[in-house]
Protein backbone atom coordinates (compact mmCIF):
# COMPACT_ATOMS: atom_id res chain seq x y z
CA UNK A 1 0.00 0.00 0.00
CA UNK A 2 1.23 3.55 -0.65
CA UNK A 3 2.11 5.63 2.40
CA UNK A 4 1.54 9.34 3.03
CA UNK A 5 2.71 11.67 5.78
CA UNK A 6 0.37 14.61 6.40
CA UNK A 7 1.21 17.39 8.84
CA UNK A 8 -1.68 19.28 10.37
CA UNK A 9 -3.61 16.05 9.91
CA UNK A 10 -6.06 16.16 12.82
CA UNK A 11 -8.64 18.49 11.28
CA UNK A 12 -9.48 20.72 8.34
CA UNK A 13 -7.79 20.07 5.02
CA UNK A 14 -5.29 17.61 6.50
CA UNK A 15 -8.04 15.42 7.89
CA UNK A 16 -10.10 15.65 4.69
CA UNK A 17 -7.16 14.67 2.52
CA UNK A 18 -6.25 11.85 4.88
CA UNK A 19 -9.80 10.49 4.70
CA UNK A 20 -9.73 10.56 0.90
CA UNK A 21 -6.37 8.79 0.71
CA UNK A 22 -7.41 6.18 3.29
CA UNK A 23 -10.51 5.60 1.18
CA UNK A 24 -8.17 4.75 -1.69
CA UNK A 25 -6.25 2.26 0.43
CA UNK A 26 -3.35 4.44 1.51
CA UNK A 27 -1.64 3.97 4.86
CA UNK A 28 -1.15 7.23 6.72
CA UNK A 29 1.08 8.96 9.22
CA UNK A 30 -0.72 11.98 10.63
CA UNK A 31 1.01 14.70 12.59
CA UNK A 32 -0.48 17.54 14.66
CA UNK A 33 0.08 19.29 17.97
CA UNK A 34 -3.24 18.31 19.59
CA UNK A 35 -2.73 14.71 20.68
CA UNK A 36 -6.37 14.06 21.61
CA UNK A 37 -7.85 15.30 18.34
CA UNK A 38 -5.09 13.59 16.35
CA UNK A 39 -5.62 10.19 17.94
CA UNK A 40 -9.37 10.49 17.46
CA UNK A 41 -8.92 11.28 13.76
CA UNK A 42 -6.42 8.47 13.24
CA UNK A 43 -8.65 5.96 14.99
CA UNK A 44 -11.72 6.98 13.04
CA UNK A 45 -10.01 6.87 9.64
CA UNK A 46 -8.37 3.54 10.37
CA UNK A 47 -11.63 1.91 11.45
CA UNK A 48 -13.66 3.39 8.60
CA UNK A 49 -11.30 2.49 5.79
CA UNK A 50 -9.41 -0.51 7.14
CA UNK A 51 -5.98 1.03 6.57
CA UNK A 52 -3.12 1.65 8.95
CA UNK A 53 -3.23 5.19 10.33
CA UNK A 54 -0.51 6.22 12.77
CA UNK A 55 -0.83 9.32 14.93
CA UNK A 56 2.40 11.14 15.80
CA UNK A 57 1.66 14.12 18.02
CA UNK A 58 4.09 17.01 18.17
CA UNK A 59 5.18 20.34 16.73
CA UNK A 60 6.58 20.22 13.21
CA UNK A 61 9.22 22.75 14.28
CA UNK A 62 10.69 20.08 16.57
CA UNK A 63 13.40 17.93 14.95
CA UNK A 64 12.49 14.92 17.09
CA UNK A 65 8.88 15.15 15.89
CA UNK A 66 9.94 15.32 12.23
CA UNK A 67 12.16 12.30 12.68
CA UNK A 68 9.31 10.43 14.35
CA UNK A 69 6.99 11.15 11.41
CA UNK A 70 9.49 9.78 8.89
CA UNK A 71 10.36 6.80 11.08
CA UNK A 72 6.68 5.91 11.35
CA UNK A 73 6.37 6.00 7.57
CA UNK A 74 9.44 3.79 7.24
CA UNK A 75 7.85 1.23 9.55
CA UNK A 76 4.77 1.22 7.34
CA UNK A 77 6.92 0.36 4.34
CA UNK A 78 8.24 3.65 2.94
CA UNK A 79 6.98 7.05 1.89
CA UNK A 80 5.21 7.96 -1.34
CA UNK A 81 3.67 11.32 -0.50
CA UNK A 82 4.63 14.07 1.93
CA UNK A 83 2.03 16.78 2.53
CA UNK A 84 3.19 19.90 4.38
CA UNK A 85 -0.11 21.26 5.61
CA UNK A 86 0.70 22.48 9.14
CA UNK A 87 0.64 26.27 9.20
CA UNK A 88 0.96 29.22 11.58
CA UNK A 89 -0.57 32.65 10.98
CA UNK A 90 1.88 34.81 12.87
CA UNK A 91 -0.92 36.67 14.65
CA UNK A 92 -4.46 35.68 15.67
CA UNK A 93 -6.43 37.55 14.49
CA UNK A 94 -4.31 38.90 11.66
CA UNK A 95 -2.99 42.45 11.94
CA UNK A 96 -1.37 45.07 9.75
CA UNK A 97 2.38 44.88 9.19
CA UNK A 98 2.97 48.00 11.26
CA UNK A 99 1.94 46.10 14.40
CA UNK A 100 2.76 42.51 13.40
CA UNK A 101 4.74 40.99 16.31
CA UNK A 102 8.15 39.98 15.04
CA UNK A 103 7.97 36.90 17.21
CA UNK A 104 4.78 35.97 15.35
CA UNK A 105 6.45 36.47 11.99
CA UNK A 106 9.31 34.24 13.10
CA UNK A 107 6.79 31.58 14.17
CA UNK A 108 5.09 31.70 10.77
CA UNK A 109 8.42 31.43 8.95
CA UNK A 110 9.66 28.65 11.22
CA UNK A 111 6.45 26.63 10.86
CA UNK A 112 5.50 27.30 7.25
CA UNK A 113 8.95 27.42 5.67
CA UNK A 114 11.85 26.21 7.81
CA UNK A 115 10.06 23.21 9.30
CA UNK A 116 8.58 22.26 5.93
CA UNK A 117 12.04 22.18 4.36
CA UNK A 118 13.51 20.34 7.34
CA UNK A 119 10.84 17.66 7.02
CA UNK A 120 11.56 17.28 3.31
CA UNK A 121 15.25 16.88 4.10
CA UNK A 122 14.43 14.18 6.63
CA UNK A 123 12.09 12.39 4.22
CA UNK A 124 14.13 12.59 1.01
CA UNK A 125 15.77 9.15 1.25
CA UNK A 126 12.37 7.45 1.52
CA UNK A 127 10.79 9.66 -1.16
CA UNK A 128 13.63 8.96 -3.59
CA UNK A 129 13.23 5.23 -2.98
CA UNK A 130 9.54 5.36 -3.93
CA UNK A 131 8.52 4.63 -7.49
CA UNK A 132 6.14 7.62 -7.32
CA UNK A 133 7.54 9.94 -4.67
CA UNK A 134 5.75 13.27 -4.36
CA UNK A 135 5.72 16.34 -2.14
CA UNK A 136 2.72 18.65 -1.84
CA UNK A 137 3.04 21.88 0.13
CA UNK A 138 -0.13 23.77 0.96
CA UNK A 139 0.17 27.33 -0.27
CA UNK A 140 -2.30 30.23 -0.26
CA UNK A 141 -3.55 32.96 -2.55
CA UNK A 142 -1.99 35.29 0.04
CA UNK A 143 1.38 34.15 -1.36
CA UNK A 144 0.70 35.98 -4.62
CA UNK A 145 -1.95 38.61 -3.74
CA UNK A 146 -1.32 41.60 -1.41
CA UNK A 147 -4.19 41.30 1.05
CA UNK A 148 -4.14 43.74 3.96
CA UNK A 149 -3.27 42.04 7.28
CA UNK A 150 -2.08 38.87 5.51
CA UNK A 151 1.48 40.14 5.00
CA UNK A 152 3.39 37.90 7.39
CA UNK A 153 1.47 34.74 6.54
CA UNK A 154 1.56 35.54 2.82
CA UNK A 155 5.30 36.16 2.90
CA UNK A 156 5.85 32.77 4.51
CA UNK A 157 3.73 31.03 1.90
CA UNK A 158 5.51 32.86 -0.92
CA UNK A 159 8.81 31.58 0.47
CA UNK A 160 7.35 28.08 0.67
CA UNK A 161 6.27 28.30 -2.98
CA UNK A 162 9.83 29.20 -3.99
CA UNK A 163 11.32 26.34 -1.99
CA UNK A 164 8.93 23.93 -3.69
CA UNK A 165 9.82 25.31 -7.13
CA UNK A 166 13.54 24.90 -6.51
CA UNK A 167 13.09 21.45 -5.00
CA UNK A 168 11.23 20.39 -8.15
CA UNK A 169 14.28 21.41 -10.20
CA UNK A 170 16.76 19.75 -7.87
CA UNK A 171 14.82 16.49 -7.49
CA UNK A 172 13.63 15.57 -11.01
CA UNK A 173 12.77 12.06 -9.87
CA UNK A 174 10.05 13.44 -7.58
CA UNK A 175 6.90 15.43 -8.19
CA UNK A 176 6.83 18.61 -6.10
CA UNK A 177 3.66 20.70 -6.08
CA UNK A 178 2.65 23.87 -4.27
CA UNK A 179 -1.13 23.80 -4.03
CA UNK A 180 -3.29 26.83 -3.32
CA UNK A 181 -6.58 25.39 -2.05
CA UNK A 182 -8.42 28.73 -2.06
CA UNK A 183 -10.93 29.82 0.56
CA UNK A 184 -12.01 27.13 3.01
CA UNK A 185 -13.98 26.97 6.23
CA UNK A 186 -11.16 25.99 8.59
CA UNK A 187 -10.10 26.75 12.11
CA UNK A 188 -7.08 28.57 10.71
CA UNK A 189 -9.24 30.99 8.76
CA UNK A 190 -11.58 31.50 11.70
CA UNK A 191 -8.58 32.41 13.86
CA UNK A 192 -7.25 34.74 11.16
CA UNK A 193 -10.48 36.66 10.57
CA UNK A 194 -12.89 35.77 13.39
CA UNK A 195 -15.47 38.43 12.48
CA UNK A 196 -15.90 37.39 8.83
CA UNK A 197 -19.47 36.08 8.45
CA UNK A 198 -19.14 35.03 4.80
CA UNK A 199 -19.71 31.30 4.20
CA UNK A 200 -16.76 29.35 2.84
CA UNK A 201 -16.44 25.91 1.23
CA UNK A 202 -15.73 22.84 3.29
CA UNK A 203 -12.17 21.45 2.90
CA UNK A 204 -13.66 18.27 1.41
CA UNK A 205 -14.55 20.24 -1.71
CA UNK A 206 -10.92 20.91 -2.63
CA UNK A 207 -9.55 17.43 -1.92
CA UNK A 208 -10.35 16.26 -5.50
CA UNK A 209 -7.77 18.79 -6.71
CA UNK A 210 -5.04 17.03 -4.73
CA UNK A 211 -6.24 13.65 -5.95
CA UNK A 212 -6.08 14.89 -9.53
CA UNK A 213 -2.42 15.76 -9.04
CA UNK A 214 -1.72 12.28 -7.70
CA UNK A 215 -3.61 10.63 -10.55
CA UNK A 216 -2.17 12.71 -13.38
CA UNK A 217 1.26 13.53 -11.89
CA UNK A 218 1.85 16.77 -13.82
CA UNK A 219 5.20 18.52 -13.71
CA UNK A 220 6.20 20.19 -10.48
CA UNK A 221 4.90 23.70 -10.03
CA UNK A 222 2.29 25.89 -8.38
CA UNK A 223 -1.34 24.84 -8.88
CA UNK A 224 -4.63 26.25 -7.65
CA UNK A 225 -7.47 23.98 -6.66
CA UNK A 226 -9.80 26.13 -8.74
CA UNK A 227 -7.79 25.54 -11.91
CA UNK A 228 -7.35 21.83 -11.23
CA UNK A 229 -11.04 21.29 -10.54
CA UNK A 230 -12.04 23.44 -13.52
CA UNK A 231 -9.82 21.37 -15.81
CA UNK A 232 -11.30 18.21 -14.40
CA UNK A 233 -14.86 19.36 -14.92
CA UNK A 234 -14.13 20.38 -18.51
CA UNK A 235 -12.54 16.98 -19.20
CA UNK A 236 -15.56 15.16 -17.80
CA UNK A 237 -18.08 16.89 -20.07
Amino acid sequence: MPVAVITGGSKGLGRALGAALAGRGWDLVLGARSEGALKATAGELGRRHGTRVVAVAGDVRDQAHRRALVAAADRLGGLDLLVSNASALGAEPLVRLEVLPLAGLREALETNVVAALALVQEALPLLRASAAGAVAVVSSDAAVEPYATWGGYGASKAALDQLAAVLAQEEPGLRVWAVDPGDMATGLYAAAVPDDPAPRPDPDTVVPAFLRLLDQRPAGGRYTAEALLGAGRRAER
